[in-house]
């Protein structure tokens, strides 16, 4: 792609957002600064996010050629792995680096040891910045990882002719509104990208109503809900291998709650305590959306019973052997094996009270063959749910009570179990091959 000049309304919204950059940056910069000595070390390689680079990372990224692969937080890390695998399986010759922006993403993707993949922390998204970043990397195109298009590193990559792409573009019903309240300022962003990537076929023309070009847009699938055989639990040996000293064995019904947040713990744990009546040997997984409170609920106890005994996954393997009743996951980039493991799933950030709702994604416990079950506040997965609901694939409840009673029917229905299960995983048979489509349409430009 040859070098362009920007069509006046992305100059003119550069313009604004570059004057109001700085000043938002610096009222946020407080709070980041906090969150970043809460969740993790940012000290180590806090240079690459002004653009600068140690010496031997300066010799190495100079080469070229590289995909950029820009991604944020944990969620978006595990897409941007699961997409650059598989754009190393469609041509060995792909090298990627692979950025983000929170420590916890960092320390997933530092996980993947290979000789293709470099994994870096994002530039603040400045033009000095995204240029000085650019100058180094030299990519041959660069992937935004579901919501989220910088502008200046947007709008530097079509003046210098670098191809831009935004995949597993998902709109959540805030965002949405957001970008459509300030379609003035953020179409002519959007319109800048060269393809846009959409789980559903819906979505092409809601994006092209916040301002994408249509030639852009693509329906691929979903990249979270396409789960390839070769990728799909793991590490499900080695977790069984940690829980069998805490007297969990194959036969053990092992309740789920994934991406819990307050007050969703304590609500839980008062349901498990309720259902251990009459299933004596049920097991519960708590892992709670942010690993940085997990210190505060295991002190807390999060309202349990002094009877209830519970550990911590941090603490495992147990050099002996200590039977527990609740396993706390204290740790990051585990929660889709840990689901391979579950007899039935809650999924977090659902319930009515939660001060942050809309719900975590019901389809990767779904895609494993996991029967579901989800509150009333999942409206930032609404076609997925939709979905799912519509295929009688999960169920839906309204509060704690209409909870308590559709775990005690799923853990005492093996029957209503497999339903779900086979109804789940043919609902989102449809997403089935999104990677492969997505990859090809990436290494054709």
């Amino acid at each position: 792609m040859p070098p362009v000049s920007l069509p006046f309304a992305a100059r003119r919204s550069l313009f604004v957002y570059n004057c109001f950059f700085p000043i938002v940056f610096a009222a946020l910069l407080p709070g980041f600064a906090r969150r970043m000595l809460r969740r993790g070390n940012f000290r180590d390689k806090f240079g690459q996010r002004f653009g600068l680079y140690k010496e031997a990372d300066r010799e190495l990224l100079e080469r070229g050629g590289w995909t950029w692969i820009h991604s944020i937080s944990v969620g978006e890390t595990l897409v941007a792995l699961k997409l650059a695998r598989e754009l190393y399986r469609q041509d060995r010759s792909v090298r990627v680096v692979l950025s983000v922006t929170t420590s916890t993403g960092f320390a997933v993707a530092l996980q993947v040891r290979e000789e293709w993949l470099v994994v870096l922390y994002n530039p603040l998204d400045l033009r000095s910045i995204t240029s000085e970043a650019l100058d180094t990397l030299r990519p041959d195109r660069v992937v935004f990882i579901e919501g989220e298009a910088w502008p200046n590193l947007v709008a530097e990559c079509r003046r210098r002719g670098i191809p831009t792409a935004l995949v597993n573009a998902r709109l959540s019903p805030r965002s949405e509104r957001r970008f459509r309240r300030f379609r003035t300022w953020t179409g002519p962003i959007f319109a800048l990208l060269d393809q846009i990537c959409v789980p559903e076929q819906d979505d092409i023309a809601r994006w092209i109503s916040l301002g994408a070009a249509p030639e852009s847009l693509h329906h691929t699938g979903s990249l979270k809900f396409d789960m390839p055989d070769s990728v799909s639990g793991t590490r499900s040996s080695e977790f069984r291998a940690l829980l069998a000293p805490l007297g969990v064995t194959d036969s053990t019904p092992i309740l789920m709650a994934g991406s819990t947040w307050e007050p969703e713990e304590e609500t839980i744990l008062k349901i498990f305590t309720e259902l251990r009546r009459e299933i004596p040997d049920l097991f519960l997984i708590l892992v709670p959306r942010h690993v940085e409170r997990v210190p505060s609920l295991y002190a807390s106890r999060m309202g349990a019973p002094a009877s209830l005994r519970i550990q911590r996954r941090t603490a495992l393997p147990l050099p002996n052997a200590e039977p527990c009743d609740v396993l706390l996951v204290d740790t990051t980039g585990e929660l889709r094996d840990w689901y391979a493991l579950a007899t039935v799933v809650f999924v977090g950030k659902s319930l009515p009270g939660i001060s942050d709702t809309g719900g975590q994604n019901p389809a990767e416990p779904a895609a494993l063959g996991k029967p579901v079950v989800f509150g009333p506040h999942m409206e930032n997965f609404a076609p997925v749910v939709q979905l799912l609901l519509d295929r009688d694939a999960a169920v839906q409840v309204f509060n704690p009570v209409d909870l308590e009673v559709q775990l005690r029917s799923l853990l005492l229905d093996p029957a209503r179990r497999e339903r779900l299960q086979t109804s789940a995983i043919a609902a989102l048979s449809v997403h089935r091959g999104s990677l492969e489509r997505t990859a090809t349409l990436l290494l054709s430009r």
